[in-house]
Formats: C-alpha cells, structure tokens, sequence
C-alpha cells in the first residue's frame, strides 16, 4: 500500500495529493495505513507532510503499539499535538519514556475520550488518573492494570466524573482497599467488567458491595484476591444475573460450596470442580487416563 502511494506522485498517474485531504485521502485511504508506515510517508516531501500531519490531528485512536514501545518522548508529543478529536488512546507497557509531562496535555486537551488503556505504565502518577477524570466525562473504558501510583483519592476522582464507565481494569493496583473500590462502584453502576485481581487488600466487603450496586455486571476478576471468602460469593450470584465470567483462581478462601451456584447457572469459571480435579492430579501423578473417562 505504501509503494502504491509512492507511485502515485509521480507525473504519469497523476498525483494523489490533488484529491481532497479531508474529504477522501484522511478518512477514506491513510485510515487503512499502520500508523508506522504513515509517519514513514512525511519524508516523501513537505506536501506529504502537511498531510500527515492533517491525518494526525483528525486521528480518532491512537495505539503506540503500531510504532513500538520505545517511541521518543518528544516524538509521542509532536504526533498528538494537535489532536483534540481522539476517542481511544492505548499507551500500554510505556513505562520506559511516558510521565505525566508527555501524558497530560493529551488528555487536557481531549474530551471525546471514551477509552484509555495505560497498562503498565509505571512512571505515571496520581496526577494522571485526576486529569482523566476531569478531562473525560465520557470514558467508558480505563485500564489501569499494574499501575501501583494508582491511589483511593485518585480513585474517588474518577468516580466522581466518570459515571459512564463500563470497564474497568485495576489489577496490581496495591494501595486499593475496600473503602475505595466501595466508592468507584457506588458511583459507577453501569460497570460491566471488573478486574480487582492481585490485589491482597480487596476482600469480601468490596465484592460485596460490587455485587449490590452493579446489577449489570458480566465480568469479575478476583485472581489472587486472598481476603476474598465464600459468603461474597454467594452475594454476587443473588445480586448479579447477567454474571458470565469469575476469575477465583488462588482465592483459597474460596471453596465450591459457594461456586457451584454459579456453576450450575453456566457462569465461566476458572477453577474445574473438585472431583474433575483430583482426577486430573491422579492421572499426573500416576499416569493412569482412564479415570478421566469415567461416567460420574
């Protein structure tokens, strides 16, 4: 596609540059180009340029994987400098280049933004959550996942201003209790994906509380959520109908008296019953696979 455009500035195929930039070149042909191959187009010649540029500052999402994950600081700030249109922007795993000094005036000066993903951008800080919060009335979607600067206060924030979120991603986030999630989820009822997961602090009072004030909940991940028991459980299957997914695994207070609720109602789980597990830790051990085949 790229040769293709090259070919086309020269003098006997006419030149691409003379159709209209904002009426067909933007939004009909560079949206089918990767973002690496678009920036590559801006040495062709000042004229291309310009019209990258264009391109950039009508972009609707940006995703840093389509370059890399070590993009220049100020190469990251030139790109979307004069964007203020954009929807989505996923900056996961920049925790090598991207602080609040590259992160901030993008999300000051973007109120469409409906979806933010920062997984594991680990030089951020409080200051980055709150800015979200009052530039982004509208997000519906926010991965925070591994991003330990991530705080109750920060937190409130959030809930606060953004009580259209639907997902929500807050995995590894280690300064969360319950006090906060509480809050997050009694402002933001419309939550249909949840993840608390690693996060030893979050127990039974969060995921109770999560279970009262969410009635559209689908997906909760409580991976490795230690403090997490069986009388949670228990609420969020009375509490939650359109539940389809519970991640449990290592939540050893955790047992099948309460999942089997769930189970039987064809919520996904990723524990496997107890019997179908003895069964599968007998065949490791003993190498015998016909008790795998037995009609119970």
């Amino acid at each position: 596609a790229l040769w293709c455009l090259m070919m086309s500035v020269t003098p006997t195929r006419g030149c691409l540059l003379d159709l209209p930039w904002e009426d067909i070149l933007v939004p009909h042909i560079l949206c089918h180009l990767p973002l690496q191959q678009l920036l590559s187009l801006q040495r062709v010649s000042k004229s291309f340029q310009s019209l990258i540029q264009l391109y950039l500052a009508n972009m609707r999402c940006f995703d840093s994987s389509q370059i890399g994950p070590a993009i220049p600081r100020a190469a990251f700030v030139n790109l979307l400098k004069d964007n203020e249109v954009l929807q989505q922007l996923a900056l996961q795993n920049c925790s090598d280049w991207l602080t609040d000094r590259e992160l901030l005036p993008v999300i000051g000066q973007n109120h469409h933004l409906h979806q933010i993903q920062l997984k594991g951008c680990a030089q951020l800080s409080r200051h980055a959550l709150v800015a979200i919060s009052l530039s982004c009335p509208n997000l519906r979607q926010l991965s925070l996942a591994h991003c330990e600067w991530v705080d109750s206060l920060s937190l409130r924030s959030l809930a606060d201003h953004c009580k259209a979120l639907e997902v929500v991603d807050l995995t590894a986030c280690r300064q969360l209790k319950d006090e906060a999630i509480c809050y997050l989820v009694q402002k933001c009822g419309r939550l249909k994906s949840l993840s608390l997961a690693v996060n030893a602090n979050v127990g039974d009072v969060a995921v109770e509380e999560t279970a009262k004030c969410c009635p559209e909940l689908e997906q909760l991940d409580l991976t490795g959520c230690l403090r997490v028991k069986n009388d949670s459980i228990r609420v969020l299957a009375e509490y939650c109908p359109k539940l389809r997914s519970l991640k449990v695994k290592h939540c050893h207070n955790v047992a099948e008296s309460s999942l089997s609720i769930l189970r039987s109602r064809g919520v996904e789980l990723d524990v496997e019953p107890p019997l179908q597990r003895a069964l599968v830790l007998l065949q490791d051990v003993v190498g015998f696979a016909p008790f795998i085949n037995l009609q119970i």
